[in-house]
């Protein structure tokens, strides 16, 4: 399993005011926006995450982990015996992802495009 992507992932209150506030600050643009979650990215590869609600999971995680083979991964979380927290699932938006929650509590997207 290789990783690809890592993108730290803000909670915000309202998507389109964060939007306008780290677009501003930061200089980056708008690569997606779903509604619910938006990403940000610069010409050299760095990208934000911003995220009211995840539209699936019970939790929003942190950090968004891409990496080429998520089935490993998971089985890799599964043997490492950490909490999932949202399960290995295919969105409706082309992904499979899966939720663990660390030890320090923090939640992590772990998913690969399908």
């Amino acid at each position: 399993m290789e990783i690809e992507r890592i993108t730290p992932i803000l909670t915000v209150d309202d998507l389109a005011t964060a939007i306008t506030e780290h677009t501003g600050v930061l200089g980056m643009r708008v690569v997606m926006n779903m509604g619910w979650i938006a990403f940000l990215a610069d010409g050299a590869g760095h990208q934000l995450g911003l995220m009211t609600a995840d539209a699936t999971a019970s939790v929003n995680p942190d950090v968004s982990i891409f990496v080429n083979d998520v089935e490993a991964a998971y089985a890799a979380a599964v043997t490492a015996d950490v909490e999932i927290v949202h399960p290995l699932s295919t969105e409706e938006w082309g992904v499979r992802r899966f939720f663990y929650r660390d030890s320090s509590g923090r939640v992590v997207n772990v998913g690969s495009h399908t």
